[in-house]
């Protein structure tokens, strides 16, 4: 730039006489670039409502350069943009809407929206893609942490746009604009008096927009919106319904963590408010692209909401079986809910799931199902090679207890007393040491029934140290039937104990001592190797 034309750039900037702005305005259109650049920095200067009107009129033709200079100097321009956005020029009014826009002008909102409620075609796209704009970037001040020396602060304007909104909003019924609704829904939180009354009058002019705007944007601060209504105790229906029926991915996913990270009792009654899923019929693969924490809400979701049972049972039983292990466990714990020949089938499935707690959990349940042969699958579990199973499977047959078996062993006959007995050896691990209780009780009944369990479960040889004691007992019915008991055993203590007893004073005893042990003499003598096969 010459000296020349710097001294009157200077001039012009200077002089307060406002034919200088008439001088300079021209030179915007000059077709030396120096001039251009000089020209604009000076009206920038200056304050002159024709020359910033004159800069906003030529916007959408600035090179990045004279852009980065009017982003520098762009705060005297404030009633020019105002007065842009508000002309019914359509290449003015966009651009006083993209200069909005770069200055993050949010004191113009309500100029945006006043010139929105009246404007029609393309003129209203413009404006209501401005306010969109500034929305967005409010929004993104507003989440992000605030940057030092920054006078403005983001809260506060934030508060005064949402008031702007609110009004508009309000006036719904006479400008039905669209984007007013998302811009107050991105702003405000669920405690937003205008957005709660909106949402709990169905015939409310902005009601229908709303709803729309919460069941399809997909912007993140729709969603967060959205699902905080969940910890609400006061929650609109509607808002809940909506939660509810979306089935966009995102949403669904954004769902399920709300769901898995909050237990509080205001999520979990409004979870029961949610009487429909929308896709609980969708595709699998939506189930099947979730992380193993949103599959386990996921059930967590179908056993709390007051979805019909049917639609809870599609999501359940395919997670049962095709989920990650968290789902499939929470699963099958649901599965405890649902009763039906389906439902009977997918517990019996589940028990060849690899997970030893997907098992475990669904043996707890097949004895109420009342499934015929059921009981065999659940004693087969006793022998499972998974510890947790195996204690599942004993709670499962928790009345097969060695107190209960010695109660009723009186009034059992041979074959149930032996099949019962299995059981009970398999399941109640205090059996031995109960056992041997009873063969040390005071009560000679007692000592004598616990002889006949013993023998009855064959479990002789583990008590074969308590019954040898009892070949002194002060009784000859007790050692007689501790003798025969014996017959059992192979060990030599047992069998020296059966020989002194053949001097018993009582010849009852002698005699069940004699017979028990020619019982074990003839058990000990091997079978004869087989003879050579005859021919017919």
């Amino acid at each position: 730039m010459t000296d020349g034309l710097q001294t009157t750039l200077d001039f012009l900037t200077e002089t307060e006489n406002e034919a200088a702005t008439l001088v300079l305005i021209p030179a915007l259109d000059s077709r030396f670039p120096a001039i251009r650049y000089g020209a604009l920095a000076a009206i920038l200067a200056r304050e002159s409502p024709p020359g910033h009107r004159a800069v906003i009129s030529r916007l959408h033709t600035i090179d990045l350069e004279q852009r980065r200079l009017i982003e520098g100097n762009h705060r005297r321009m404030a009633a020019a943009l105002r007065d842009a956005i508000l002309d019914s020029d359509q290449q003015t009014c966009a651009n006083g809407c993209q200069a909005a826009v770069w200055f993050c002008q949010y004191d113009l909102v309500p100029t945006l929206l006043n010139a929105l409620e009246d404007a029609d075609g393309t003129r209203a796209e413009t404006l209501g893609r401005a306010l969109t704009d500034l929305v967005d970037q409010l929004c993104r001040e507003t989440t992000a942490s605030r940057q030092p020396g920054k006078r403005r602060d983001p809260e506060w304007v934030r508060q005064q746009v949402v008031g702007a909104l609110e009004l508009s909003v309000l006036r719904y019924g006479k400008h039905r604009r669209r984007e007013v609704v998302e811009a107050l829904v991105l702003l405000a939180d669920r405690d937003n008096v205008t957005l709660r009354r909106v949402l709990e009058d169905p015939f409310h002019p902005a009601f229908v927009a709303l709803v729309d705007v919460l069941s399809k944007s997909p912007r993140t601060p729709v969603l967060r919106l959205l699902l905080s209504y969940l910890e609400d105790a006061r929650a609109p229906s509607a808002a809940l319904s909506i939660a509810g029926k979306r089935c966009d991915p995102e949403f669904v996913k954004h769902f399920l963590r709300k769901i898995g990270t909050d237990s509080s009792p205001a999520v979990a009654q409004n979870l029961k408010r949610i009487e429909s899923v929308g896709w609980v019929h969708a595709s699998a693969a939506l189930l099947d692209r979730l992380d193993e924490a949103s599959q386990e809400a996921a059930v967590r979701l179908m056993t709390l909401c007051g979805t019909s049972r049917a639609n809870a049972f599609v999501v359940v039983g395919h997670l049962l079986l095709h989920g990650k292990p968290a789902a499939r466990r929470a699963a099958a714990e649901a599965l405890e809910h649902f009763r039906g020949a389906e439902a009977n089938a997918l517990a019996l499935e589940a028990l060849d799931d690899d997970d030893p707690e997907v098992q475990a959990r669904v043996v707890g349940q097949l004895r109420g199902r009342g499934i015929p042969g059921v009981l065999a699958r659940v004693v087969a579990m006793l022998d499972s090679p998974h510890a947790v199973v195996r204690r599942a499977a004993r709670r499962s047959l928790a009345e097969f207890t060695f107190p209960r078996f010695l109660a009723s062993f009186d009034l059992l006959d041979d074959e149930v007393r032996l099949s019962t007995g299995e059981l009970v050896k398999k399941v109640d691990p205090h059996t031995l040491p109960l056992l041997q209780a009873e063969l040390a009780s005071p009560v000679r009944v007692r000592r004598l029934r616990a002889l006949a369990i013993a023998r009855s479960l064959d479990l002789v040889a583990e008590v074969e140290a308590s019954i040898v004691r009892l070949l002194a007992d002060e009784h000859h019915l007790v050692r007689a039937e501790a003798a025969a008991a014996l017959a059992a055993c192979t060990s030599m203590a047992s069998q020296d104990a059966l020989h002194a007893a053949t001097s018993d004073r009582s010849p009852i005893v002698q005699e069940a001592a004699r017979k028990s042990l020619a019982e074990r003499a003839q058990s000990a003598v091997p079978a004869p190797p087989p003879g050579p096969a005859q021919k017919e």
